[in-house]
């Protein structure tokens, strides 16, 4: 999304809320940007006060959000809401990589479908997308995306280079490998139920905690696909 150009792209700002003002272990390689608001309701303002600027683009955990978004139908109401999920199998595999103490709910799944079914309720309609879905077609997948966003597409965004971007400073630890890799890759054949099975308790737990939360969002994912 930074490679448009025309957005202002803020990376993760609620993970400030959820690890150094909700209590939660932090996670190693975080290094937290000097001046960067902490509460949910300063990076609120934060983020409104880009978007008075212009459109503003931003990720976040779902479990980041998941206790104050739902009740925050004003906030809710100023944004388009996406999903983007991963088999939670590959992702234990690549999480217990850069945290091997990670917890089961860092994950992520259940907490994406639980805040997709809170915007449902506020009468939103999600977009989802599979990991899957985004490296074997990427401009197919940005195309549904940024239409459901109102934007245009951009040819040119599929592409960077190894700057850490503004923002990326905080988490560079963590994303060293996509920033080597200059665009979306079709995923490499690799044995990730194998090397799950090899790493054991608790993560082979957590994945299969998970895998009924990542299994409902797929098949949301597969038919909206199909709708196009």
């Amino acid at each position: 999304m930074r490679e448009r150009g025309d957005l202002a792209v803020l990376h993760e700002p609620f993970m400030y809320h959820h690890y150094l003002a909700g209590g939660a272990r932090v996670f190693p390689g975080f290094e937290p940007e000097p001046g960067h608001p902490v509460s949910y309701a300063d990076i609120r303002a934060m983020i409104l006060a880009a978007a008075a600027d212009g459109p503003v683009f931003f990720k976040d955990m779902a479990y980041y959000v998941g206790d104050e978004l739902p009740g925050d139908a004003g906030f809710a109401a100023q944004m388009s809401h996406a999903f983007l999920v991963r088999d939670p199998v590959a992702a234990a595999v690549s999480y217990v990589k850069r945290d091997p103490g990670f917890a089961c709910y860092e994950l992520g799944h259940e907490a994406q479908y639980r805040l997709y079914q809170a915007l449902v309720g506020l009468g939103h309609a999600p977009l989802v997308m599979t990991a899957d879905q985004l490296r074997a077609d990427p401009e197919g997948v940005f195309r549904r995306y940024w239409a459901h966003c109102g934007l245009d597409f951009a040819a040119h965004a599929f592409a960077w280079d190894r700057t850490v971007p503004e923002g990326w400073r905080s988490v560079a630890a963590w994303h060293g490998d996509v920033l080597a890799s200059g665009a979306i890759r079709a995923a490499a054949s690799n044995d990730a139920a194998g090397k799950l099975a090899a790493l054991g308790a608790p993560y082979v737990d957590y994945a299969d905690y998970h895998l009924p939360y990542y299994e409902k969002m797929r098949r949301i994912a597969e038919v909206r696909a199909e709708l196009g």
